[in-house]
């Protein structure tokens, strides 16, 4: 889709915080915590701002000064903006807030329950359709937080209320997990970019999450060496040394493959990288999180931009 000559990035962070009076740093916190705003990337992966972007900025400042908290200043935007003319194809797309382990399956988005309903019918054909109309309307971070993710956790939850067979969770996640390779291997690979590697822990075979949040790093120019699941810490140490990684990332879903890699975590001890972990028990054990490395969020979109923040101010660093 064509952007609007409001919506192309024009602006440097700097440029932004001289003309807004909002620091480049909280800009970040802004993106990092509530999605907004949502610039553009350049060739070397910088931020570029759009008029709108300066706009939407304004009016959060404006709102936060006024004493608005800033999750409210945020949501308000958000409504705003809408109806200002944001369309599902422009890069700025708001996404919903992704649906957590306890949330009840009824306020999932109407777009996973409509992709679950399809996969525990078998209806694959189906939900390759709905999935690849999507990709027409809107853009592929949007897929990924509005059908995919919420479906895991509506498929999940199904699961544990026995409202399933093992068989067909089986079945949806194997579709789901093509589908994701194939927008891993559609993302490319920058020649540019950081260099990371990717790995669910030892005895981890969720790989799902890991896909996401790799799929999204990818878009952002991230070079992501994507290992996959059950990767013993000591053998991930070595591979990230022999392809000359920035970061680890490391998922952990399961208690068995929590304590597989806690006893393992001395492997992972006297990198001189930084380990970036998650996975759906970490979300829920902080305390275990930093024992293995900095915890990344539970929203690949949010945890994407995390990362390649802490790999600029790496690099800056250097």
């Amino acid at each position: 889709m064509t952007r609007s000559a409001d919506s192309s990035g024009l602006f440097t962070a700097s440029e932004v915080e001289a003309r807004s009076g909002v620091p480049a740093t909280t800009l970040r916190q802004w993106e990092r915590r509530y999605g907004l705003p949502h610039p553009e990337r350049n060739a070397s992966g910088y931020r570029l701002y759009s008029r709108r972007d300066v706009a939407l900025i304004d009016f959060m400042r404006q709102r936060t000064e006024e004493g608005v908290p800033v999750s409210r200043a945020a949501e308000l935007a958000r409504e705003q903006f809408a109806v200002l003319g944001e369309t599902p194809g422009d890069s700025a797309l708001v996404l919903p807030t992704p649906l957590s382990p306890g949330q009840a399956a009824g306020t999932a988005p109407l777009a996973a329950q409509t992709l679950v309903d399809a996969l525990i019918k078998s209806d694959l054909t189906g939900a390759e359709r709905l999935l690849a109309e999507a990709q027409a309307r809107i853009n592929i971070e949007g897929v990924l937080m509005q059908f995919i993710q919420p479906a895991l956790g509506l498929l999940g939850e199904k699961w544990e209320r026995g409202e399933i067979t093992v068989a067909h969770e089986h079945q949806a996640s194997a579709f789901l997990r093509s589908q994701l390779t194939a927008l891993l291997s559609a993302a490319g690979h920058s020649r540019f970019g950081p260099t990371v590697v990717a790995a669910c822990g030892p005895q981890e075979q969720h790989e799902l999450g890991l896909l996401m949040l790799s799929v999204v790093l990818r878009r952002l120019g991230v070079q992501v060496q994507y290992v996959g699941a059950n990767t013993p810490l000591g053998d991930l140490a070595v591979y990230a040394r022999s392809v000359g990684a920035q970061a680890i990332l490391l998922s952990i879903n399961t208690q068995e493959a929590l304590q597989a890699a806690l006893s393992q975590r001395s492997d992972l001890q006297g990198q001189d990288i930084p380990v970036f972990v998650g996975g759906h028990i970490l979300n829920t054990l902080p305390q275990a999180a930093a024992e293995l490395g900095q915890w990344a969020g539970p929203d690949a979109v949010q945890a994407a931009r995390m990362i390649v923040d802490a790999l600029e101010v790496q690099e800056r660093r250097a």
